[in-house]
């Protein structure tokens, strides 16, 4: 008998699918160019097809899921053109940002900072690297906030969740960890000492670590990729 998740009341079934979806495919536990079928998916949930293909829709238009008419729904590959896109957009509104942080950190946002380092430090210590992950998503918005442009971190998450899957990848040596925390140190001095350019230096270091690991990625599993990127 297929297993049946329950579906919490207070949620809606397709927030459900796509939740479970989503952390599938940003953890590669669904790989890129993967099947998915809807009558699976919907028998696994005991629900109609309608709120998988609710579902699908919210995940296709986040470039995570392919849908072709009459045929299988796949884990979209790696588009290098869309990475690019995403990296510029991203690059662009965190930097200014970070402007902003540093230009506006008071002493209750600096102890913030410390405190965000401190967490960094024992999740590294500890070697989990799922922790890290979530602990450096925290980061980023409380730079934001420190900055009072919140609405910008929106803007961040919606563009860092078409590459997710490369930073997962990027996390999956643990050896990477510490030297994220380096960057994050680095770019908490700057913003504690009120220095924006040394901010957006070192913001746009820590947004480079990840062009090695596309660099391989691309190198060792070209199928990862569209075709016309591979």
């Amino acid at each position: 008998m297929a297993h049946v998740t329950q579906i919490s009341e207070r949620r809606t079934s397709v927030d459900d699918i796509y939740d479970y979806l989503y952390e599938e495919i940003a953890s590669l536990r669904l790989r890129p160019g993967d099947r998915i079928s809807e009558a699976d998916i919907a028998t696994r949930f005991g629900v109609s097809r309608q709120p998988v293909r609710d579902a699908f829709s919210r995940l296709a238009n986040l470039d995570l899921l392919l849908i072709r008419p009459q045929r299988a729904t796949e884990v979209r590959r790696f588009s290098a053109r869309e990475i690019e896109k995403a990296r510029f957009v991203r690059a662009a509104v965190e930097m200014e940002a970070l402007r902003c942080a540093a230009k506006r950190c008071d002493t209750e946002g600096a102890e913030r900072l410390d405190a965000a380092l401190s967490r960094q430090e024992r999740a590294v210590a500890a070697g989990d690297v799922e922790r890290f992950g979530q602990l450096d998503y925290d980061f980023h918005k409380a730079l934001c906030e420190i900055a009072r442009v919140d609405f910008a971190f929106d803007v961040i998450m919606l563009e860092k969740s078409k590459v997710d899957r490369l930073c997962r990848l990027s996390l999956s040596k643990k050896e990477r960890m510490p030297e994220l925390v380096e960057d994050h140190r680095a770019i908490a001095q700057a913003v504690k000492a009120h220095d924006p350019d040394a901010a957006v230096r070192a913001g746009k270091l820590h947004l480079s670590r990840l062009d090695e690991t596309i660099e391989q990625i691309a190198r060792i599993n070209a199928n990862y990729f569209e075709p016309a990127d591979a």
